[in-house]
């Protein structure tokens, strides 16, 4: 679950994503100051709009609004004072972890890219990954499925030319880190980073 406000550009709407999938097909459902947006194959909600969310939440400054309990809770009763029977479920677990990739091998369909097992403390993940000093035994900043990058981007499940990817290994621009060198390449970190932490910038 991500959650976002941009009320220079959309006004006072609190938008909430439910999923990392993109139906190809959506409907709408309007109640009170809740809109849903659901999937028109299976009817599952992707998303929602919480219009006049300031009564709602409080107040938050314009971008991505960290996931929290308490925020969680304050949406779920607007969408009961709406009468939309919907039960958010959110993972709470950190997007950005430290990872220790246990291999990496050659994709088998792009030159520049490698096929790498990490190792995020709770799971192991392959994650096709692009930059040039990527190798077995580092440490690195993994975001996982859902993790919002500065950016903005999401990541998502992919195929990168034929191979499926969960996550995406970091580097210190993507993270927006200052001083971040200009050159291409994943952060490499301290061999003493513990794996399946939660990485802070």
């Amino acid at each position: 679950m991500n959650v976002f406000i941009n009320k220079n550009g959309v006004g006072d709407v609190l938008l909430v994503q439910l999923t990392t999938e993109r139906p190809e097909q959506t409907e709408i459902e309007t109640k009170g100051d809740i809109t849903l947006i659901k999937s028109s194959q299976d009817g599952q909600a992707v998303a929602l709009n919480v219009f006049n969310a300031t009564q709602y939440v409080g107040e938050y400054a314009d971008g991505s609004i960290e996931l929290t309990p308490e925020l969680v809770a304050k949406i779920q009763e607007a969408l009961e004072k709406n009468g939309v029977s919907l039960e958010l479920n959110v993972d709470f677990s950190p997007k950005f972890v430290v990872g220790h990739v246990v291999s990496k091998e050659k994709h088998p369909n792009a030159d520049k890219l490698n096929i790498c097992t990490v190792n995020v403390g709770s799971e192991t993940l392959q994650i096709v990954c692009g930059a040039p000093n990527v190798e077995s035994g580092q440490k690195v900043v993994v975001a996982k499925v859902g993790a919002v990058m500065p950016s903005g981007m999401i990541i998502r499940d992919a195929e990168l030319r034929g191979v499926p990817s969960s996550g995406m290994i970091c580097s210190a621009k993507e993270l927006d880190l200052p001083d971040a060198p200009a050159e291409k390449g994943i952060l490499v970190l301290a061999g003493d980073a513990e794996v399946g932490s939660a990485f802070t910038n």
